[in-house]
């Protein structure tokens, strides 16, 4: 085949058909940037979320690094910080913790960090410097204010702390701070390098004898990317010649970042299964309607293409021609879509972080994967889109194409006689059956967005509040500690113990109905199994450690027995203990978990020496009564026996109701308590879960409305584009029909019976697919959710169809009058 130098006039070719058919492009650039924004906000939620729960996990964990070599001499950090996988390391040094009183509830630590160490640690002042004197330090606003110190640089600031075994107290200028976060499970001091080159100089660096880190050095470690941190910091240990293995005299201890995804990503099959539906749906509401512009474009211009295709244009420069028309349209409406898309996502994402464990600032940046991700997935829609349609243009031949009425000869059809075939409403039927791909495309992608605002309101709807509520609260408020309440950070140390003048300052608030101390034993509790020793895990032995909790009156008399009886006048003897059982989100006990039968004898060793209970019943172990990181073997004795053997009993938790008149008052008083008085603390109530439950109500349907009006939006385009390219390409054919007779006014109401069918079929479907989606779906899948309660409604349906009703009147009337300003000469005449 002789090959001609035609790409110029391809070019040429495919910008003036664009040129010609303007009316054609601005609806194809819409649907284009309609799917694009469908896409764009898709992935920037979902970027958004990572980053969100990536930053947030790194603000708890203590900084960005992807891990750290800990408690290092200077000699081996001077030969791992040149290793070639390292792109940036942090220098620190340890002095030990700050023992100020003030700090009895927060742990705050006192390290020597280089700037790109304090950088790395979120530690660098926002305010003022680094230290440089031996006695200026850099603090958080958090332990400034536990010290009474404003937030001024000049101010002087008193820290008590030990080095080997001596204690000190100095006076040290503050030459800058930072915004301390409530997500650090510690505060943080920074000291100068003078301070300890003269205060560490005779300190001996042996913590695998002694255990204590003052001296030794933390090199927190960046590689160029979070790829398989922990092979790579392995790598970086052996190459430098040292071991992994922890009895060899050369070995380093090591630590990965929690914070980053790729170290514990293990993908959800429910969620990669749910954005996979999302994209299939995303690209087949695009395809709907770029599929049937150009379907429609092609069947109007088939003439045009035959007339190419006898001038020698092939079947592949006519394709070419298509999908360059379909490159142009892109480069309109993906940029776009993306702009409008980018900020939806940004305006939702808040609405998903809010809800989710990872409440607080979101984190949404340009990220080029956002819009890299977006341009692929609207450009696959879009060629998919327009393949067909371009196969059609190639295939006709010059012949067919000077013959081509937009359907098929029927003479079946063709010589069919009715007196009642004049009837508008049957004329308008026929010319819907014309084209019934065109007609089942429209009514398919009006008909998506009504289903799924049906769907999202059912599934809203179904959330029962009462079975949500049950699951997490017992009794009207539970305060403790942040950390208890954060599974996170979890609940280990002394300090994270509930203060007794927040117990004092509820229980003398009007309104206080009633509460009590839930303990907890932070120490190592083991038990010796004398019952259903076949139940212990045989790596085990016969000893295991527990979780032991004491409880006051209120919490005792709150427990959900599941079996035995409660004598609670027995059990505070101090001879009984209670087993908690585990169960799951729908209530199922764990009862193949449990170690005891009711009437076992149990012993238990702890620091104070071993102790003998009879088993008087088993509870439900729930968010109300342990700790929420780890609660699978635990333990329950009477408040007054727990504190007779624990030596250090700690308060966990307490919980206590209030009288209905004074829940808002309450509520009032606990949330400024715990944001000004003692930050450090926390709580959970019942008006603070409602509001939970209602945010994320609000959430799906902020979400699910927001993608069901885009959906309609692609759906009402096609519908409207369809009635304009209809009309447009039966001008000849009206024109004839009022050249026999038929009015302005008759043909304006057919084109309106055309619409009114469009919308009768579209309720038909969506009625029925409504149904069977909340029937077979919504009901059978989301329906074993714990907290959903399957509620069947078709009011957002009956709510739209009247709208849709007049819109499907009102379009096709306006069209008629924008299109059709031509005289019946003029249009008889295009077809000569």
């Amino acid at each position: 085949m002789m090959r001609v130098a035609n790409r110029k006039v391809i070019y040429r070719l495919t910008w003036r058909s664009l040129k010609a058919n303007r009316l054609r492009n601005l609806t194809a650039a819409s649907a284009i940037a309609l799917t694009t924004i469908l896409f764009t906000t898709l992935f920037t939620i979902s970027v958004g979320l990572m980053h969100t729960i990536q930053n947030e996990t790194m603000r708890q964990s203590g900084g960005s690094a992807h891990g750290s070599l800990k408690y290092l001499s200077d000699g081996e950090y001077e030969k791992v910080k040149d290793h070639p996988l390292i792109k940036e390391i942090g220098y620190n040094v340890s002095v030990g913790t700050a023992d100020n009183k003030a700090f009895l509830k927060r742990h705050t630590e006192i390290w020597y960090s280089t700037e790109k160490a304090a950088e790395i640690g979120f530690t660098r002042p926002s305010k003022g410097r680094m230290p440089e004197a031996y006695d200026e330090i850099v603090a958080d606003t958090v332990t400034l204010d536990l010290l009474g110190v404003p937030h001024e640089i000049g101010q002087k600031v008193t820290l008590e702390y030990t080095i080997e075994g001596r204690k000190y107290s100095r006076e040290f200028t503050l030459c800058g701070f930072y915004e301390g976060d409530p997500a650090f499970q510690a505060g943080m001091v920074l000291v100068s390098r003078a301070f300890i080159d003269k205060e560490l100089a005779g300190v001996t660096r042996n913590y695998r004898e002694d255990h204590d880190a003052t001296g030794t050095i933390r090199a927190d470690i960046v590689f160029a990317n979070s790829g398989d941190i922990e092979g790579k910091i392995r790598r970086v240990i052996t190459d430098s010649g040292f071991s992994l293995n922890e009895k060899d005299a050369n070995y380093l201890m090591y630590g990965v970042n929690w914070a980053y995804l790729s170290t514990n990503f293990s993908p959800d099959p429910q969620m990669v299964v749910a954005v996979l539906l999302a994209a299939i749906l995303i690209i087949f509401t695009g395809y709907l309607i770029i599929y049937n512009v150009f379907q429609i474009s092609v069947s109007r211009d088939i003439r045009f293409y035959g007339l190419l295709k006898t001038v020698g244009t092939t079947s592949r420069q006519l394709r070419s021609i298509i999908r360059k028309q379909a490159l142009y349209l892109s480069a309109a409406g993906i940029p776009a879509g993306l702009a409008v898309g980018y900020l939806l996502g940004v305006v939702l994402l808040p609405f998903i972080v809010n809800v989710s464990a990872y409440k607080g600032t979101t984190s949404v940046s340009a990220n080029p994967v956002i819009f890299a991700g977006a341009v692929v997935f609207s450009l696959i829609t879009v060629f998919i889109s327009c393949r067909k349609p371009g196969r059609m243009a190639a295939k006709v031949s010059p012949v067919e194409a000077a013959h081509y009425s937009g359907k098929a000869y029927n003479p079946k059809r063709a010589s069919r006689r009715s007196e009642n075939g004049g009837r508008l409403h049957r004329m308008a039927l026929r010319g819907l059956s014309r084209d019934k791909k065109k007609t089942v495309i429209v009514v398919i992608s009006m008909s998506l967005s009504l289903v799924l605002l049906n769907s999202v309101y059912t599934l809203s709807k179904g959330f029962d509040m009462d079975k949500y509520l049950s699951k997490f609260v017992k009794t009207d408020f539970l305060i403790g500690h942040a950390n208890y309440f954060n599974v996170l950070n979890g609940f280990h140390l002394k300090t994270d113990a509930l203060s007794e003048s927040f117990i004092g300052a509820v229980s003398s608030q009007p309104g206080f109905a009633g509460g009590g101390r839930i303990y907890y034993q932070l120490g190592r509790s083991t038990i010796h199994y004398t019952g259903n020793s076949e139940r212990v895990d045989p790596q085990a032995g016969t000893e295991q450690d527990l979780q032991l909790f004491g409880l006051e009156d209120f919490p005792l008399a709150q427990l959900d027995i599941v079996e035995g009886t409660l004598d609670i006048d027995r059990f505070k003897t101090g001879k009984y203990i209670i087993e908690g059982m585990m169960d799951d989100d729908y209530g199922n006990i764990f009862w193949e978990r449990g170690h005891y039968s009711v009437g076992d004898t149990v012993r238990i060793t702890n620091e104070s020496g071993t102790h003998e209970y009879e088993v008087m019943a088993k509870c439900r172990m729930d968010y109300s009564n342990h700790v929420r990181y780890w609660g699978d073997f635990g333990f329950y004795l009477p408040a007054g026996e727990f504190r007779s053997i624990v030596p250090e009993p700690v308060v966990m938790s307490y919980p206590f109701d209030v009288d209905d008149a004074h829940m808002d008052a309450m509520e009032t008083f606990v949330k400024n308590y715990t944001e000004k008085a003692e930050p450090q603390m926390d709580y959970e109530s019942k008006l603070s879960y409602e509001g939970e439950f209602v945010k994320f109500q609000n959430m799906l349907l902020s979400i699910g409305g927001t993608l069901s009006l885009i959906i309609g939006l692609i759906g009402i385009l096609n519908f409207v584009n369809s009635i304009l390219t209809g009309i447009i390409a039966r001008k000849q054919e009206f024109a004839m029909m009022q050249s026999i007779g038929m009015t302005d006014g008759q043909l304006n109401r057919l084109l309106i019976y055309e619409g009114l069918f469009y919308a009768l079929a579209d309720i038909v479907v969506s009625l029925g697919l409504g149904v069977l989606f909340s029937f077979a779906v919504i009901k059978e899948v989301v329906g074993n959710l714990w907290f959903f309660s399957f509620k069947f409604t078709i009011v957002p349906l009956l709510l739209a169809y009247p709208v849709l009703l007049l819109l499907s009147a009102l379009i096709p009337h306006a069209a008629y009058r924008g299109v059709n300003r031509q005289s019946i000469v003029e249009r008889l005449r295009e077809a000569e």
